[in-house]
């Protein structure tokens, strides 16, 4: 086993939820992931939709007993030493399959090792070990530090967004489905008298097209006065699913070093983005049609490997005021489709 020592280090992560083309949703998850030598644990393993089980919606009492098997201070879940670090989203049931690993002390040291996705009570490292991953060893000291954080309070943060408009009851739609999808919403004409604590509990505005420039400026100023540095973005179409993806995509500012995907652009007929490490993208194209209503498609689904990929476009799908949507795993991403 090698003798060199990796850093440990947690981080909030995000599954995303949300509203698929067929009307299906998919489930939101906060969690904390495992950071590894300064890189997301998760992303070394490619299209893997999983949360780890330091998620911010399960129990707290529950949630402290995660805590407290990964610092060994009690008896491993699973036989032969080994920890469930990544489950299913959904349902988190060992028989959707799971990435688990042999958490075990060496003096002082932690030892994470015999990496392998497991579906039943044993796990065959033969057939589904992750091989040329790991042993990670860590030095003791970080690595009970940053998960002791995490039980003195130092838990995800719930994420929410103020949606502005003048007709309220037009943005009941789209706070609703933000709602299903694990983001908090609220709804507003105006940020006249809402209290500077509140303001700064948000995470992104969104504004309603018919908001005029004025209303804006306003709301940007109380934002300002209330100390909040957050994201105002407006929306795109009347389409809900859009407008989740927007609210996503603020959401997610200023974490660019977590993305695994970049750089969305549409041209010449056909989308191009960059993949930061491999992971299944999926790309929605949503459209107003000339009788004002809300189209949506899935154009395209799969794994792909780090690098710049262009995709074509089917032109239908696209026509008209249209918009694209790319998803993987801890990333929206939104962009105008130009005729």
């Amino acid at each position: 086993m090698s003798a060199e020592y990796a850093t440990f280090g947690l981080a909030p992560a995000t599954r995303p939820g949300g509203l698929l083309a067929g009307g299906d949703l998919q489930v939101h998850r906060d969690f904390v992931d495992f950071v590894v030598d300064g890189r997301p644990l998760l992303y070394r393993l490619s299209d893997l939709d999983a949360v780890s089980p330091l998620a911010s919606d399960v129990p707290p009492s529950l949630f402290t007993a995660q805590v407290r098997g990964l610092l060994l201070e009690t008896g491993a879940p699973l036989p032969d030493g080994r920890h469930v670090l990544y489950g299913c989203p959904e349902c988190e049931d060992l028989a959707c399959g799971a990435v688990t690993a042999v958490i075990e002390r060496d003096g002082q040291d932690v030892v994470w090792r015999d990496f392998a996705w497991q579906t039943g009570d044993r796990a065959d490292l033969e057939r589904d070990g992750y091989h040329g991953m790991g042993p990670f060893r860590f030095r003791g000291d970080e690595y009970r530090a940053a998960l002791n954080a995490l039980l003195d309070g130092d838990l995800p943060g719930s994420r929410r967004v103020l949606l502005v408009g003048p007709r309220v009851a037009q943005l009941a739609r789209p706070a609703a489905a933000l709602r299903a999808v694990g983001i908090g919403a609220d709804v507003t004409q105006s940020a006249d008298g809402v209290p500077a604590d509140e303001l700064r509990s948000y995470g992104a505005v969104l504004f309603g097209r018919a908001v005029p420039a004025r209303e804006r400026d306003a709301v940007r100023r109380a934002l300002a006065g209330a100390g909040a540095d957050v994201p105002c973005v407006d929306a795109l179409a009347p389409v809900v699913p859009l407008l989740v993806a927007q609210a996503e995509q603020a959401l997610e500012a200023g974490r660019d070093d977590r993305r695994r995907l970049t750089d969305l652009t549409v041209a010449d007929g056909a989308a191009e983005f960059e993949v930061v490490s491999a992971c299944r993208v999926r790309l929605t194209a949503h459209r107003v049609d000339r009788l004002s209503r809300a189209r949506s498609r899935d154009l395209f689904d799969a794994l792909l490997g780090p690098g710049r990929h262009r995709v074509p476009l089917d032109p239908p799908a696209v026509r008209g005021e249209a918009y694209l949507v790319a998803r993987t795993a801890g990333t929206v991403l939104v962009t105008a489709v130009r005729p």
